[in-house]
């Protein structure tokens, strides 16, 4: 395949040579056997020759000639009247112009034998040669020198510079072709004669290099069917189809943009060119034609592809009326219409292809941003100033109109401000998104970890604002650019902004409130939080208000102006305390010694003890109650932690007090008297529950005792 590809990239540059030089001796032929023969015309001949070749000459005679009664009457008033005559008589002109096709390049041809006739032949064959060896001389030098590069460092020739090496060279050549034509010595007539040749020759080559380097590696894979309906961004069969298809129309497009300012160089009339124009257009129509119809489609219904088809043949058909009538915006709008958007998906796919998505760099990941979003900006921005110039100068019935010149340009100049916009906007967004990501992963670190949090609470805050600041300023720019005066604008969004300060006093309240909470760092994203009746987990924040997810799951969005004094149970440490009540007759020193070997227990548990900052103690005797003695608890833990140890640790003392036989306080009653009084109470309660029970098994139907 690499050696095929070879010959076929040698054949494609021999022959756009050979056609280079086909073209030029298809007009300086004449003149090697006219040399000799022709002798020089009197001064005066020559003197009218040259007033007659003048540009402006021939338009004013041109003109005259065609000159009408209709033509001098009173312009048409309005905007259609105007377009449908200037497509009238763009129309006409070209009919008259088909009987005067082939005197006009005869006569063509004779100026610039005439101009040769004192300059001869041999000096601009030798400007040829200087051409075309300094060209190639620096192209081939370079192929050599890439050529050495890439076997010594085999392993490190990747896609992108196999891609540059193929495309160097022939940015060399060009500059290297440009700049020995413009030391060569020509005849002014025969220089704008190549001139547009040398650069249609030149833009080809570079074109077809790019192209290449796009659809090359993708026709060139062997991937199973499952890899390459996941990863490849063309199938090989699809990338080989477009490759050649490109080089086609490349080549279709260089040679009539080449014909068409040859034409021009050489003082055409515009209705000749217009004419040659759309002869050449019909010839791309059919390439295009058959493209559309021979293109690969994925697998559908043949009455939908037919369907399909229809549709853009009649889109081609109407793009190449379009450009035979001379509306030349109009065509330019259909040609983005149909082929922008899938050169932008290509774009974007190509990109996501070549780069590393899943970089977590800072560099790799604006690099990637700034790729795949600068290359649509590039293709959008290169195609909107591109209409503008066809605008300029091929929009005259459009021009006249102020209004519409105005708008349609702004148009232009918006669709290029938005995208500039939404490239910012997405180099800031992927910055804040992958300083959050850093900001959320776990360190060891107090201090790092409380300046994470904070990062988490305030880069989405900072986010949004930054969203509607580019919003805002990016829809000013392009009211601007529509001739909309924004001062007034401004002034008066501040005036009714004072006004809606005024009646919104709370939402102002809350947004304020919001920025010195911030401020204060009074609360992070994860921490656990206690307002009034308010309490639970920080979620997120929006610009008026935090969201509070409580321990029970329900969530509270709370305004920031509602919000007071916050009591915050999850910074730096937790200090929890529980009271336990035990008998009177309980040792009190041995209760405090179990208790600190439960303290050492709970930091030796590999769970609990990274959690512990001071383990558990009992503090002492809190107070003495009804029933016993009440003894006070304490122990210090990481936020959030301190339910999880305290139920630990009350388990432990529930297990070693009855290990130790230390008795829980519990509620007893005593009743005074002498046994007999006792006893028989004693009695009369038991008959009174004998009779109970005798009751109930009556009622349910049992039988008694």
């Amino acid at each position: 395949m690499n050696v095929a590809s070879s010959h076929c990239r040698n054949g494609v540059f021999l022959a756009s040579s050979v056609l280079f030089l086909q073209l030029v001796f298809a007009l300086i032929g004449p003149v090697a056997a006219q040399e000799s023969a022709v002798t020089p015309p009197p001064a005066k001949v020559q003197q009218l020759i040259g007033l007659l070749d003048d540009p402006e000459v021939r338009q004013w005679l041109a003109s005259k000639q065609t000159a009408t009664p209709e033509a001098e009457a009173q312009a048409p008033s309005t905007v259609a009247s105007r377009l449908v005559a200037q497509i009238k008589k763009h129309l006409v002109g070209m009919r008259d112009a088909v009987p005067r096709m082939m005197p006009e390049w005869q006569a063509a041809r004779d100026r610039i034998a005439s101009d040769m006739q004192n300059h001869g032949a041999m000096p601009i064959l030798k400007g040829f040669a200087f051409i075309l060896l300094v060209g190639y001389g620096a192209e081939f030098f370079l192929r050599y020198l890439l050529r050495r590069s890439s076997h010594r460092n085999a392993a490190q020739f990747t896609a992108g510079l196999a891609a540059f090496a193929r495309i160097a060279p022939l940015v060399v050549f060009a500059i290297a072709g440009i700049s020995a034509f413009v030391l060569s010595d020509w005849p002014p007539r025969l220089e704008a004669a190549i001139a547009p040749l040398l650069i249609a020759w030149i833009a080809a080559r570079l074109l077809i290099a790019i192209a290449s380097a796009v659809l090359k590696p993708a026709a060139e894979a062997v991937v199973t069917p499952d890899a390459e309906q996941e990863h490849a961004v063309l199938a090989p069969a699809a990338a080989r189809y477009w490759l050649n298809r490109s080089v086609l129309f490349i080549c279709a497009f260089a040679v009539a943009w080449a014909v068409g300012d040859l034409m021009q160089a050489l003082a055409f009339p515009a209705d000749v060119r217009d004419l040659a124009a759309a002869v050449l257009g019909l010839v791309v129509l059919g390439l295009a034609i058959d493209t559309a119809l021979r293109r690969p489609v994925q697998n559908v219904a043949a009455a939908r592809r037919m369907l399909r088809n229809a549709m853009i043949v009649a889109f081609l058909v109407l793009l190449w009326l379009l450009w035979v009538a001379g509306m030349k915006v109009l065509f330019w709008i259909g040609i983005y219409v149909l082929g922008l958007p899938p050169l932008l998906r290509f774009t974007s796919a190509t990109t996501r292809a070549i780069l590393d998505t899943s970089a977590t760099d800072g560099m790799r990941v604006l690099r990637n941003v700034l790729i795949e979003r600068g290359a649509r900006l590039v293709i959008i921005a290169l195609a909107a100033a591109w209409l503008a110039v066809v605008f300029r100068f091929n929009g005259n019935a459009m021009i006249q109109d102020d209004a519409f010149n105005r708008i349609f340009r702004g148009v232009l100049a918006g669709v290029v401000i938005l995208l500039a916009a939404d490239l910012i906007w997405q180099l800031a967004k992927e910055v804040i998104n992958l300083r959050v990501n850093q900001a959320s992963v776990e360190v060891a670190d107090p201090a790092q970890l409380a300046r994470n949090m904070r990062m988490r609470t305030l880069l989405p805050i900072l986010r949004n604002f930054l969203a509607a600041f580019i919003a805002v300023v990016a829809v000013l720019m392009v009211l601007s650019g529509l001739g909309v005066a924004i001062g007034p604008l401004i002034a008066g969004a501040g005036v009714f902004g004072v006004a809606i300060g005024f009646g919104s006093q709370t939402l102002v309240k809350d947004i304020i409130s919001g920025i010195f909470y911030m401020m204060d760092d009074a609360f992070r994203v994860g921490e656990y939080i206690q307002s009034g009746s308010y309490k639970g987990t920080v979620e997120s924040f929006s610009i008026r208000s935090v969201k509070l997810r409580h321990h029970r799951g329900p969530i509270f969005t709370v305004p920031f102006g509602s919000l007071g004094a916050v009591q915050n149970m999850s910074r730096d440490w937790v200090i929890d305390k529980f009271l336990i009540n035990v008998s009177y007759d309980s040792d009190i020193a041995k209760v405090k010694k179990v208790v600190k070997g439960i303290g050492a227990t709970l930091l030796e548990d590999p769970e609990l003890g990274p959690l512990i900052i001071e383990t558990v103690k009992m503090k002492g005797v809190e107070q003495f109650g009804d029933y016993g003695i009440t003894l006070s608890f304490s122990m210090t833990t990481k936020p959030g932690h301190q339910t999880q140890v305290r139920r630990r640790a009350q388990a432990l003392i529930k297990e070693v007090f009855k290990a130790n036989g230390i008795m829980f306080a519990s509620p007893t009653v005593q009743v005074a008297g002498d046994d007999t009084q006792s006893t028989a109470a004693a009695a009369a309660t038991r008959d009174a529950i004998a009779k109970k029970n005798a009751a109930i098994a009556r009622a349910e139907g049992m039988p008694t005792e």
